[in-house]
């Protein structure tokens, strides 16, 4: 495989594309690079298996979540908030067996806790409102690759709110990430082929 670094620190494919380096190899991290990542999500289901997602992966990579997320949704029943807010201690001690997951007690409490938040949200603006009210004015315009923030002053205020509605296993960092996936920001780097792509923002 032929791989050319740019300037920007982007890695040019055999296909002719440019993307960053955690995406250029990896076929699976590549793949959810050119379909997925920062694309638009906004139904609360949506959002909340990837704000549980965000919660495991503190500590680990993304692509050890993403290699485990079919067994994921299969062991938390999709991601389905009304059901996950029932899981009891059973349930968790059933989880904690679960070899195909990532066996953390409190990650897994943090996934129902945050799950009976989401539910008390549909009393007001819902969890889709809210994280979408935390999208900044202006997106990054990152230059390169070394330009890329881990953190920003939305995320920051993002999960001062969250913690303020009840969810746990939220952080400024892992919430700027959950932007970056979700279509809030687009922080693809400038001269990358998915620069743009979400339709959310206009250059």
């Amino acid at each position: 495989m032929t791989l050319t670094r740019t300037d920007s620190g982007l890695i040019i494919g055999e296909d002719g594309k440019a993307r960053p380096p955690w995406a250029a190899v990896d076929p699976l991290l590549q793949k959810y690079y050119d379909e997925e990542w920062g694309m638009p999500v906004t139904d609360e289901q949506g959002l909340y298996e990837r704000l549980v997602l965000e919660g495991f992966q503190v500590g680990l990579s993304w692509a050890t979540i993403l290699r485990k997320r079919e067994s994921f949704r299969e062991a938390f029943d999709n991601f389905d908030v009304d059901t996950v807010a029932t899981y009891g201690e059973d349930k968790i001690e059933e989880l904690l067996q679960n070899a195909d997951i990532i066996r953390n007690r409190a990650k897994i409490k943090a996934a129902i806790t945050n799950a009976q938040a989401t539910q008390e949200l549909r009393n007001e603006e819902g969890l889709s409102a809210l994280i979408w009210s935390f999208k900044p004015a202006e997106t990054p315009k990152p230059a390169s690759v070394d330009a890329i923030e881990s953190v920003s002053e939305e995320s920051k205020a993002l999960t001062k709110a969250l913690k303020k509605k009840g969810f746990t296993f939220v952080g400024p960092i892992s919430m700027y990430a959950l932007m970056e996936a979700v279509g809030l920001i687009d922080n693809h780097v400038m001269g990358s082929f998915r620069r743009g792509s979400s339709g959310i923002w206009s250059e």
